[in-house]
Protein backbone atom coordinates (compact mmCIF):
# COMPACT_ATOMS: atom_id res chain seq x y z
CA UNK A 1 0.00 0.00 0.00
CA UNK A 2 1.11 3.82 -0.89
CA UNK A 3 1.19 6.24 2.16
CA UNK A 4 -2.51 6.99 1.04
CA UNK A 5 -3.76 3.83 1.07
CA UNK A 6 -2.57 3.00 4.71
CA UNK A 7 -4.15 6.81 5.35
CA UNK A 8 -7.13 5.64 4.10
CA UNK A 9 -6.87 1.80 6.68
CA UNK A 10 -6.03 4.37 9.61
CA UNK A 11 -9.61 6.38 8.69
CA UNK A 12 -11.70 3.85 8.11
CA UNK A 13 -10.43 1.14 10.85
CA UNK A 14 -12.92 -0.22 13.56
CA UNK A 15 -9.78 0.02 16.25
CA UNK A 16 -9.96 3.76 15.46
CA UNK A 17 -12.13 6.30 17.93
CA UNK A 18 -13.78 9.28 16.71
CA UNK A 19 -11.48 11.43 18.21
CA UNK A 20 -8.75 10.20 16.69
CA UNK A 21 -10.70 9.66 13.42
CA UNK A 22 -11.22 13.52 13.34
CA UNK A 23 -7.72 13.91 13.45
CA UNK A 24 -7.07 12.11 10.65
CA UNK A 25 -10.01 13.96 8.82
CA UNK A 26 -8.32 17.44 9.68
CA UNK A 27 -5.53 17.00 7.42
CA UNK A 28 -7.28 14.91 4.54
CA UNK A 29 -7.11 17.53 2.10
CA UNK A 30 -3.42 18.16 3.22
CA UNK A 31 -1.22 15.27 1.10
CA UNK A 32 1.87 17.09 1.87
CA UNK A 33 1.09 16.24 5.78
CA UNK A 34 -0.72 12.54 5.04
CA UNK A 35 2.74 11.95 3.16
CA UNK A 36 4.78 13.05 6.19
CA UNK A 37 2.33 10.83 8.74
CA UNK A 38 2.11 7.76 6.95
CA UNK A 39 4.93 7.57 4.16
CA UNK A 40 6.96 4.93 6.50
CA UNK A 41 6.81 3.77 10.32
CA UNK A 42 8.37 5.89 13.06
CA UNK A 43 11.81 4.42 13.57
CA UNK A 44 12.81 1.85 16.57
CA UNK A 45 16.75 2.98 16.41
CA UNK A 46 19.69 2.84 18.75
CA UNK A 47 18.24 5.01 21.17
CA UNK A 48 14.70 3.40 21.09
CA UNK A 49 11.35 4.89 19.47
CA UNK A 50 11.35 8.63 19.90
CA UNK A 51 9.41 11.24 17.93
CA UNK A 52 6.18 13.68 17.40
CA UNK A 53 3.04 12.54 19.00
CA UNK A 54 0.00 12.03 16.72
CA UNK A 55 -1.48 9.65 14.54
CA UNK A 56 0.10 8.00 11.84
CA UNK A 57 2.54 5.20 11.40
CA UNK A 58 5.61 8.14 11.25
CA UNK A 59 3.85 9.53 14.82
CA UNK A 60 3.76 8.52 18.53
CA UNK A 61 0.37 7.17 19.66
CA UNK A 62 -0.99 4.15 21.26
CA UNK A 63 -0.65 1.79 18.00
CA UNK A 64 2.78 2.20 17.49
CA UNK A 65 3.20 1.76 20.92
CA UNK A 66 1.65 -1.51 21.07
CA UNK A 67 2.98 -2.50 17.78
CA UNK A 68 6.99 -2.07 19.72
CA UNK A 69 5.33 -3.35 22.30
CA UNK A 70 3.73 -6.69 20.36
CA UNK A 71 7.43 -7.13 18.77
CA UNK A 72 9.15 -6.94 22.55
CA UNK A 73 6.32 -9.65 23.43
CA UNK A 74 6.99 -12.04 20.78
CA UNK A 75 11.15 -12.24 21.19
CA UNK A 76 10.42 -12.54 25.05
CA UNK A 77 8.03 -15.46 24.50
CA UNK A 78 11.07 -16.58 22.22
CA UNK A 79 13.36 -16.38 25.09
CA UNK A 80 10.99 -19.34 26.98
CA UNK A 81 8.23 -19.51 29.77
CA UNK A 82 10.74 -18.53 32.70
CA UNK A 83 11.46 -14.81 30.54
CA UNK A 84 7.39 -14.26 29.94
CA UNK A 85 7.32 -15.02 34.26
CA UNK A 86 10.10 -12.80 35.08
CA UNK A 87 8.06 -9.81 33.33
CA UNK A 88 8.64 -6.63 32.38
CA UNK A 89 9.43 -3.14 34.83
CA UNK A 90 7.65 -0.18 33.10
CA UNK A 91 8.02 3.20 33.88
CA UNK A 92 7.26 6.65 32.64
CA UNK A 93 7.66 10.24 33.02
CA UNK A 94 5.73 13.74 32.74
CA UNK A 95 5.31 13.67 29.35
CA UNK A 96 1.89 13.63 27.17
CA UNK A 97 0.44 10.72 26.65
CA UNK A 98 3.02 8.86 28.96
CA UNK A 99 0.23 7.33 31.57
CA UNK A 100 -1.42 6.03 28.37
CA UNK A 101 1.12 4.56 26.90
CA UNK A 102 2.67 2.90 30.06
CA UNK A 103 -1.09 1.07 30.75
CA UNK A 104 -0.99 0.15 27.12
CA UNK A 105 3.03 -1.63 27.27
CA UNK A 106 1.26 -3.50 30.22
CA UNK A 107 -1.82 -4.40 28.29
CA UNK A 108 -0.20 -6.00 25.90
CA UNK A 109 2.43 -7.59 27.54
CA UNK A 110 -0.29 -9.09 29.45
CA UNK A 111 -1.90 -10.44 26.73
CA UNK A 112 0.51 -12.53 25.57
CA UNK A 113 0.90 -13.91 28.92
CA UNK A 114 3.68 -11.52 30.78
CA UNK A 115 3.92 -10.39 33.86
CA UNK A 116 4.45 -6.55 33.87
CA UNK A 117 5.86 -4.55 36.78
CA UNK A 118 4.15 -0.86 36.67
CA UNK A 119 5.13 2.53 38.98
CA UNK A 120 1.66 3.78 40.02
CA UNK A 121 2.83 7.62 38.49
CA UNK A 122 6.23 8.96 37.39
CA UNK A 123 9.48 7.55 38.17
CA UNK A 124 13.34 8.52 36.71
CA UNK A 125 14.88 6.62 34.10
CA UNK A 126 17.52 5.49 36.35
CA UNK A 127 14.63 3.93 38.71
CA UNK A 128 13.32 1.59 36.26
CA UNK A 129 16.89 0.19 35.20
CA UNK A 130 17.21 -0.47 39.03
CA UNK A 131 13.99 -1.65 39.60
CA UNK A 132 14.62 -3.98 36.74
CA UNK A 133 17.52 -5.45 38.30
CA UNK A 134 16.16 -5.48 41.64
CA UNK A 135 12.97 -7.71 40.80
CA UNK A 136 15.10 -10.17 38.75
CA UNK A 137 13.08 -8.74 35.55
CA UNK A 138 13.59 -10.46 32.25
CA UNK A 139 13.57 -6.59 30.82
CA UNK A 140 12.45 -3.30 31.47
CA UNK A 141 10.36 -0.31 29.26
CA UNK A 142 10.66 3.38 30.17
CA UNK A 143 8.52 6.00 28.56
CA UNK A 144 10.11 9.07 28.02
CA UNK A 145 11.57 11.67 25.42
CA UNK A 146 13.99 12.82 27.91
CA UNK A 147 14.18 16.66 27.19
CA UNK A 148 12.64 16.84 23.92
CA UNK A 149 10.18 19.28 23.32
CA UNK A 150 6.66 18.89 24.32
CA UNK A 151 5.12 17.41 21.50
CA UNK A 152 7.86 14.21 21.51
CA UNK A 153 7.10 10.85 23.33
CA UNK A 154 9.15 7.92 23.69
CA UNK A 155 9.81 4.48 24.09
CA UNK A 156 12.88 2.62 25.63
CA UNK A 157 13.59 -1.14 25.84
CA UNK A 158 16.11 -2.33 28.75
CA UNK A 159 17.75 -5.94 29.08
CA UNK A 160 17.56 -7.85 31.94
CA UNK A 161 21.21 -6.32 33.22
CA UNK A 162 18.93 -3.11 33.09
CA UNK A 163 20.49 -1.82 30.23
CA UNK A 164 19.49 -0.26 27.56
CA UNK A 165 19.23 -3.26 24.13
CA UNK A 166 23.01 -3.02 22.44
CA UNK A 167 22.94 -3.40 18.74
CA UNK A 168 23.29 -6.91 18.30
CA UNK A 169 20.07 -7.71 20.48
CA UNK A 170 18.41 -4.72 19.61
CA UNK A 171 18.52 -5.80 15.65
CA UNK A 172 16.73 -8.83 17.19
CA UNK A 173 13.84 -7.01 18.93
CA UNK A 174 13.69 -4.97 15.78
CA UNK A 175 12.83 -8.01 13.25
CA UNK A 176 10.21 -9.25 15.80
CA UNK A 177 8.77 -5.93 15.91
CA UNK A 178 8.91 -5.44 12.25
CA UNK A 179 6.98 -8.60 11.47
CA UNK A 180 3.72 -7.30 13.74
CA UNK A 181 2.19 -6.15 10.27
CA UNK A 182 -0.75 -4.07 11.98
CA UNK A 183 -0.51 -2.04 14.58
CA UNK A 184 -4.44 -1.23 15.08
CA UNK A 185 -5.14 -4.95 15.04
CA UNK A 186 -2.88 -5.66 18.46
CA UNK A 187 -4.35 -6.86 21.27
CA UNK A 188 -4.11 -4.96 24.71
CA UNK A 189 -5.72 -5.88 28.24
CA UNK A 190 -7.13 -3.55 30.43
CA UNK A 191 -5.46 -3.90 34.46
CA UNK A 192 -8.68 -5.37 35.13
CA UNK A 193 -8.76 -8.13 32.48
CA UNK A 194 -5.04 -8.94 33.29
CA UNK A 195 -6.09 -11.45 35.92
CA UNK A 196 -3.14 -10.62 37.88
CA UNK A 197 -0.53 -10.21 34.90
CA UNK A 198 0.04 -6.87 36.05
CA UNK A 199 1.76 -5.54 39.35
CA UNK A 200 1.52 -1.75 41.12
CA UNK A 201 5.25 -1.67 42.32
CA UNK A 202 4.87 -0.25 45.67
CA UNK A 203 6.86 2.47 47.46
CA UNK A 204 9.69 -0.19 48.59
CA UNK A 205 11.39 0.00 45.65
CA UNK A 206 11.79 3.53 45.76
CA UNK A 207 13.48 3.58 49.38
CA UNK A 208 15.47 0.56 47.84
CA UNK A 209 17.08 2.68 45.40
CA UNK A 210 16.96 5.70 48.23
CA UNK A 211 19.23 3.44 50.32
CA UNK A 212 21.64 2.42 47.55
CA UNK A 213 22.05 6.21 45.81
CA UNK A 214 23.01 6.85 49.80
CA UNK A 215 25.44 4.51 49.34
CA UNK A 216 27.60 5.90 46.73
CA UNK A 217 28.40 8.66 49.32
CA UNK A 218 32.32 8.81 50.38
CA UNK A 219 32.56 11.69 53.15
CA UNK A 220 30.24 12.66 55.77
CA UNK A 221 31.07 16.73 55.13
CA UNK A 222 29.93 19.70 56.72
CA UNK A 223 26.55 20.10 54.90
CA UNK A 224 25.02 23.31 56.32
CA UNK A 225 27.21 25.91 54.76
CA UNK A 226 26.49 24.95 50.92
CA UNK A 227 23.01 26.20 49.85
CA UNK A 228 22.02 24.51 46.66
CA UNK A 229 19.34 25.60 44.45
CA UNK A 230 17.39 22.38 42.14
CA UNK A 231 15.06 22.46 39.84
CA UNK A 232 13.88 19.11 38.01
CA UNK A 233 12.51 20.80 35.30
CA UNK A 234 8.67 19.78 35.53
CA UNK A 235 9.79 16.15 35.30
CA UNK A 236 10.67 12.91 37.10
CA UNK A 237 13.93 14.35 39.46
CA UNK A 238 12.04 16.20 42.02
CA UNK A 239 11.32 13.56 44.77
CA UNK A 240 14.34 10.99 44.28
CA UNK A 241 16.71 14.33 44.32
CA UNK A 242 15.04 15.91 47.15
CA UNK A 243 14.41 12.96 49.18
CA UNK A 244 18.16 11.56 49.13
CA UNK A 245 19.58 15.19 49.45
CA UNK A 246 17.39 16.04 52.29
CA UNK A 247 17.81 13.01 54.37
CA UNK A 248 21.71 12.97 54.03
CA UNK A 249 21.34 17.06 55.91
CA UNK A 250 21.99 19.11 52.27
CA UNK A 251 19.82 22.59 52.44
CA UNK A 252 18.32 22.46 49.21
CA UNK A 253 16.01 25.41 47.88
CA UNK A 254 13.61 23.80 45.15
CA UNK A 255 12.10 25.78 42.32
CA UNK A 256 8.84 25.74 42.90
CA UNK A 257 7.51 26.41 40.06
CA UNK A 258 9.73 23.84 38.34
CA UNK A 259 8.90 20.99 40.77
CA UNK A 260 5.17 20.43 39.47
CA UNK A 261 4.78 17.80 36.93
CA UNK A 262 3.43 19.31 33.47
CA UNK A 263 3.35 18.24 30.40
CA UNK A 264 3.99 21.28 28.73
CA UNK A 265 6.90 22.33 30.50
CA UNK A 266 5.44 25.43 31.01
CA UNK A 267 7.63 27.60 33.48
CA UNK A 268 11.02 26.69 32.18
CA UNK A 269 12.48 28.22 28.82
CA UNK A 270 13.48 24.71 28.08
CA UNK A 271 14.21 21.53 30.23
CA UNK A 272 17.65 20.19 28.70
CA UNK A 273 20.61 21.13 31.03
CA UNK A 274 22.73 21.81 28.14
CA UNK A 275 20.90 24.99 27.35
CA UNK A 276 20.79 28.14 28.90
CA UNK A 277 17.18 28.42 29.01
CA UNK A 278 16.90 25.43 31.95
CA UNK A 279 19.17 27.53 34.56
CA UNK A 280 16.83 31.24 34.02
CA UNK A 281 14.63 30.78 36.80
CA UNK A 282 17.17 28.90 39.09
CA UNK A 283 19.63 31.52 38.98
CA UNK A 284 16.65 33.86 39.94
CA UNK A 285 16.16 31.72 42.96
CA UNK A 286 20.02 31.68 43.64
CA UNK A 287 20.95 35.17 43.24
CA UNK A 288 17.99 35.81 45.42
CA UNK A 289 19.17 33.34 48.47
CA UNK A 290 22.88 33.27 47.76
CA UNK A 291 23.15 29.57 46.68
CA UNK A 292 26.63 28.34 46.04
CA UNK A 293 25.38 26.12 43.27
CA UNK A 294 22.64 25.71 41.25
CA UNK A 295 21.91 22.12 39.91
CA UNK A 296 18.84 20.62 37.48
CA UNK A 297 17.97 17.42 36.00
CA UNK A 298 16.52 16.65 32.53
CA UNK A 299 12.48 15.25 32.77
CA UNK A 300 13.53 12.07 33.21
CA UNK A 301 16.19 12.76 35.58
CA UNK A 302 19.03 10.95 33.94
CA UNK A 303 21.35 14.12 33.12
CA UNK A 304 22.77 16.74 35.57
CA UNK A 305 23.83 19.97 34.67
CA UNK A 306 25.30 22.79 37.11
CA UNK A 307 26.33 26.41 37.73
CA UNK A 308 28.54 27.72 40.57
CA UNK A 309 29.14 31.00 41.50
CA UNK A 310 32.39 32.38 41.27
CA UNK A 311 33.99 35.83 41.68
CA UNK A 312 29.77 37.14 42.34
CA UNK A 313 28.51 35.50 39.19
CA UNK A 314 27.28 32.10 38.22
CA UNK A 315 28.82 30.27 35.46
CA UNK A 316 27.32 27.16 33.98
CA UNK A 317 30.20 23.91 33.91
CA UNK A 318 29.75 21.81 30.63
CA UNK A 319 29.27 17.83 31.19
CA UNK A 320 32.73 17.03 30.46
CA UNK A 321 34.01 19.72 32.81
CA UNK A 322 31.41 18.77 35.85
CA UNK A 323 32.22 15.24 35.54
CA UNK A 324 35.80 15.66 35.25
CA UNK A 325 35.54 17.20 39.03
CA UNK A 326 33.20 14.50 40.22
CA UNK A 327 36.16 11.61 38.83
CA UNK A 328 38.97 13.95 40.28
CA UNK A 329 36.81 14.00 43.77
CA UNK A 330 35.78 10.18 43.81
CA UNK A 331 39.39 8.57 42.73
CA UNK A 332 41.36 11.57 45.22
CA UNK A 333 39.23 10.45 48.13
CA UNK A 334 39.12 6.64 47.34
CA UNK A 335 42.37 6.86 46.68
CA UNK A 336 43.19 9.09 50.27
CA UNK A 337 40.90 6.08 52.34
CA UNK A 338 42.85 3.18 50.82
CA UNK A 339 39.47 1.99 48.90
CA UNK A 340 40.55 2.46 45.54
CA UNK A 341 40.36 -0.82 43.63
CA UNK A 342 43.84 -1.92 41.95
CA UNK A 343 41.75 -3.25 39.15
CA UNK A 344 39.81 -0.08 38.89
CA UNK A 345 38.26 1.02 34.84
CA UNK A 346 36.50 3.78 34.12
CA UNK A 347 34.36 3.87 31.09
CA UNK A 348 33.40 6.88 28.77
CA UNK A 349 32.43 7.56 24.85
CA UNK A 350 34.78 8.30 21.86
CA UNK A 351 33.17 12.09 21.63
CA UNK A 352 34.05 12.35 25.50
CA UNK A 353 36.78 14.77 26.75
CA UNK A 354 40.29 13.25 27.35
CA UNK A 355 40.74 15.14 30.37
CA UNK A 356 39.08 12.35 32.29
CA UNK A 357 41.46 9.83 30.72
CA UNK A 358 44.11 11.77 32.04
CA UNK A 359 43.16 11.73 35.37
CA UNK A 360 42.75 8.27 35.31
CA UNK A 361 46.03 7.64 34.47
CA UNK A 362 47.45 9.53 37.02
CA UNK A 363 45.26 7.36 39.28
CA UNK A 364 46.60 3.72 37.71
CA UNK A 365 42.65 3.06 36.50
CA UNK A 366 42.01 1.87 33.31
CA UNK A 367 39.91 3.35 30.71
CA UNK A 368 37.70 2.14 28.06
CA UNK A 369 35.87 4.21 25.23
CA UNK A 370 32.81 3.36 23.89
CA UNK A 371 30.31 4.65 21.13
CA UNK A 372 28.09 7.08 21.97
CA UNK A 373 24.98 5.58 23.97
CA UNK A 374 25.11 5.28 28.02
CA UNK A 375 23.97 1.46 26.64
CA UNK A 376 27.55 0.89 25.69
CA UNK A 377 28.90 1.87 29.37
CA UNK A 378 26.30 -0.39 30.43
CA UNK A 379 27.32 -3.30 28.83
CA UNK A 380 30.98 -2.64 29.53
CA UNK A 381 30.09 -3.04 33.15
CA UNK A 382 28.88 -6.11 32.91
CA UNK A 383 31.57 -7.59 30.88
CA UNK A 384 34.15 -6.15 33.18
CA UNK A 385 32.28 -7.08 36.58
CA UNK A 386 32.78 -10.49 34.94
CA UNK A 387 36.02 -10.61 34.25
CA UNK A 388 37.12 -9.02 37.90
CA UNK A 389 37.86 -5.63 37.19
CA UNK A 390 36.06 -2.57 39.28
CA UNK A 391 33.69 -0.14 37.75
CA UNK A 392 34.63 3.25 39.58
CA UNK A 393 32.99 5.71 37.05
CA UNK A 394 31.17 6.03 33.72
CA UNK A 395 30.19 9.31 31.83
CA UNK A 396 29.23 10.63 28.88
CA UNK A 397 29.63 14.62 27.59
CA UNK A 398 25.78 14.76 27.06
CA UNK A 399 25.60 15.77 30.90
CA UNK A 400 25.13 11.88 31.85
CA UNK A 401 27.01 10.30 34.21
CA UNK A 402 27.09 6.55 36.61
CA UNK A 403 28.72 6.30 40.15
CA UNK A 404 27.16 3.09 41.89
CA UNK A 405 26.77 0.13 39.41
CA UNK A 406 23.50 -1.00 40.90
CA UNK A 407 21.69 1.08 38.06
CA UNK A 408 23.05 0.28 34.46
CA UNK A 409 22.27 3.81 33.23
CA UNK A 410 23.71 7.10 33.38
CA UNK A 411 21.75 8.40 36.57
CA UNK A 412 21.35 12.09 37.91
CA UNK A 413 20.07 11.28 41.58
CA UNK A 414 23.38 9.83 41.92
CA UNK A 415 25.47 12.79 40.26
CA UNK A 416 22.98 14.92 42.32
CA UNK A 417 24.73 13.59 45.53
CA UNK A 418 27.77 13.09 44.48
CA UNK A 419 28.08 16.63 43.21
CA UNK A 420 26.64 18.45 46.40
CA UNK A 421 28.99 16.13 48.10
CA UNK A 422 31.93 17.29 46.72
CA UNK A 423 31.03 20.95 46.52
CA UNK A 424 30.45 21.01 50.04
CA UNK A 425 33.93 18.74 50.98
CA UNK A 426 35.67 21.92 48.45
CA UNK A 427 33.75 24.82 50.26
CA UNK A 428 35.86 23.37 53.75
CA UNK A 429 38.91 23.91 52.08
CA UNK A 430 37.48 27.30 50.57
CA UNK A 431 37.26 26.34 46.92
CA UNK A 432 34.34 26.05 44.38
CA UNK A 433 34.04 23.31 42.08
CA UNK A 434 35.46 25.50 39.52
CA UNK A 435 38.64 26.09 41.71
CA UNK A 436 38.99 22.40 41.20
CA UNK A 437 38.28 22.26 37.10
CA UNK A 438 40.52 25.37 37.11
CA UNK A 439 43.27 23.22 39.11
CA UNK A 440 42.62 20.11 36.53
CA UNK A 441 43.67 22.52 34.17
CA UNK A 442 46.94 23.47 35.37
CA UNK A 443 47.64 19.96 35.99
CA UNK A 444 46.62 18.20 33.26
CA UNK A 445 46.40 20.50 30.42
CA UNK A 446 43.59 23.29 29.10
CA UNK A 447 40.80 20.94 27.45
CA UNK A 448 38.02 23.20 25.54
CA UNK A 449 34.93 21.20 23.96
CA UNK A 450 31.69 22.32 21.63
CA UNK A 451 28.86 20.84 20.06
CA UNK A 452 27.43 21.91 17.25
CA UNK A 453 23.96 20.44 15.88
CA UNK A 454 22.72 20.50 12.51
CA UNK A 455 18.91 19.78 12.33
CA UNK A 456 17.67 17.94 9.09
CA UNK A 457 13.93 17.70 9.56
CA UNK A 458 10.85 16.17 7.21
CA UNK A 459 10.88 12.75 5.23
CA UNK A 460 14.49 13.45 3.67
CA UNK A 461 16.64 14.47 6.82
CA UNK A 462 17.94 11.20 6.91
CA UNK A 463 19.21 10.83 3.46
CA UNK A 464 20.68 14.30 3.73
CA UNK A 465 22.44 12.81 6.83
CA UNK A 466 23.95 10.54 5.23
CA UNK A 467 24.89 12.42 2.43
CA UNK A 468 27.23 14.26 4.49
CA UNK A 469 28.68 12.21 6.32
CA UNK A 470 29.72 9.82 2.91
CA UNK A 471 31.14 13.46 2.17
CA UNK A 472 33.60 13.56 4.75
CA UNK A 473 34.47 10.03 3.89
CA UNK A 474 34.94 10.52 0.53
CA UNK A 475 36.70 14.24 0.72
CA UNK A 476 38.41 14.19 4.22
CA UNK A 477 40.03 17.45 5.15
CA UNK A 478 44.01 17.24 5.79
CA UNK A 479 43.86 19.46 8.37
CA UNK A 480 41.77 21.34 10.73
CA UNK A 481 42.66 24.70 11.35
CA UNK A 482 46.45 24.69 12.15
CA UNK A 483 46.83 21.38 13.19
CA UNK A 484 47.16 18.57 10.60
CA UNK A 485 44.86 15.25 10.68
CA UNK A 486 46.86 12.48 11.40
CA UNK A 487 44.53 9.79 12.13
CA UNK A 488 40.93 9.31 10.94
CA UNK A 489 38.70 6.55 13.08
CA UNK A 490 36.17 5.48 10.44
CA UNK A 491 33.45 3.14 13.18
CA UNK A 492 32.04 1.73 9.76
CA UNK A 493 35.79 0.11 8.92
CA UNK A 494 36.54 -3.30 9.65
CA UNK A 495 39.46 -2.07 12.03
CA UNK A 496 37.17 0.00 14.43
CA UNK A 497 35.09 -3.39 14.27
CA UNK A 498 38.22 -5.89 15.24
CA UNK A 499 38.52 -2.86 18.14
CA UNK A 500 35.51 -4.09 19.84
CA UNK A 501 33.24 -1.18 18.64
CA UNK A 502 30.12 -2.22 16.92
CA UNK A 503 29.84 -0.71 13.22
CA UNK A 504 28.32 2.28 13.50
CA UNK A 505 28.06 6.03 11.28
CA UNK A 506 30.53 8.10 12.73
CA UNK A 507 33.87 10.11 12.03
CA UNK A 508 36.76 10.89 14.16
CA UNK A 509 39.26 12.96 13.25
CA UNK A 510 42.24 13.31 15.53
CA UNK A 511 44.45 16.45 14.91
CA UNK A 512 48.69 16.30 15.23
CA UNK A 513 48.20 18.80 18.99
CA UNK A 514 46.13 16.15 20.74
CA UNK A 515 42.65 17.92 19.35
CA UNK A 516 40.11 15.89 17.94
CA UNK A 517 36.36 16.74 15.90
CA UNK A 518 33.97 13.86 15.48
CA UNK A 519 30.72 13.88 13.48
CA UNK A 520 28.02 11.40 14.01
CA UNK A 521 24.19 11.78 13.69
CA UNK A 522 22.09 11.78 16.64
CA UNK A 523 20.19 8.41 17.12
CA UNK A 524 17.35 9.98 19.05
CA UNK A 525 16.43 12.96 16.44
CA UNK A 526 17.07 14.21 12.78
CA UNK A 527 20.28 15.88 13.49
CA UNK A 528 24.16 15.59 12.61
CA UNK A 529 26.22 16.33 15.84
CA UNK A 530 29.93 17.65 15.20
CA UNK A 531 31.70 17.84 18.35
CA UNK A 532 35.21 19.65 19.34
CA UNK A 533 37.70 18.94 21.56
CA UNK A 534 40.78 21.28 21.95
CA UNK A 535 44.14 20.83 24.03
CA UNK A 536 45.88 24.10 24.27
CA UNK A 537 47.89 25.72 26.91
CA UNK A 538 45.41 28.62 28.06
CA UNK A 539 42.10 29.32 27.65
CA UNK A 540 42.75 32.03 25.04
CA UNK A 541 45.08 29.70 22.62
CA UNK A 542 41.92 27.21 23.20
CA UNK A 543 39.38 29.34 21.76
CA UNK A 544 41.39 30.57 18.57
CA UNK A 545 41.58 26.86 17.97
CA UNK A 546 38.05 26.05 18.24
CA UNK A 547 37.13 29.10 16.02
CA UNK A 548 39.22 28.08 13.68
CA UNK A 549 38.18 23.95 14.01
CA UNK A 550 35.04 25.16 13.17
CA UNK A 551 35.54 27.07 9.99
CA UNK A 552 37.10 23.81 8.91
CA UNK A 553 33.82 22.57 8.75
CA UNK A 554 31.46 25.18 7.83
CA UNK A 555 31.41 23.71 4.21
CA UNK A 556 29.22 20.89 5.44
Amino acid sequence: MNYNDVYRYWLESPYISEEEKRELQAIGNNDAEIKERFIREVEFGTGGLRGVLGMGTNRINKYMVRKVTQGFADYIKAAGKDACAAGVAIAHDNRRFSVEFCKETAGVLAANGIKAYVFDSLRPTPELSFAVRELGAFGGVMITASHNPPEYNGYKIYDAQGCQLVPDVNDIVVGYIDKVSDPLAVKSLSFEEADGLIEVIDSDMDEKYYSAVMSVSINDVKKDGLKVVYSPQHGTGNVPVRTVLSRLGYNVIPVEEQCVPDTEFSKTDNPNPETDGAYTLALEYAKRRDADIVITTDPDCDRLGVAVKQNGEYLRMTGNQSAAVLLKYILSQKKEKGTLAENGIMFNTIVTSDLGDRICDSYGVAVEKTLTGFKFIGDKIYTHNAKGDTFVFGYEESYGCLIGDFVRDKDAVQASLMLCEAAAYYMEQGRTLLDVLYSLYDEYGYFLDALDNFAFKGIDGTEKIASLLTSLRNDPPAAVGTASVVEIEDYETEKMMNAGFPKSNVLKFILSDGSWVAVRPSGTEPKCKFYFSVVAENRAEAEKKLELMRKAFERN
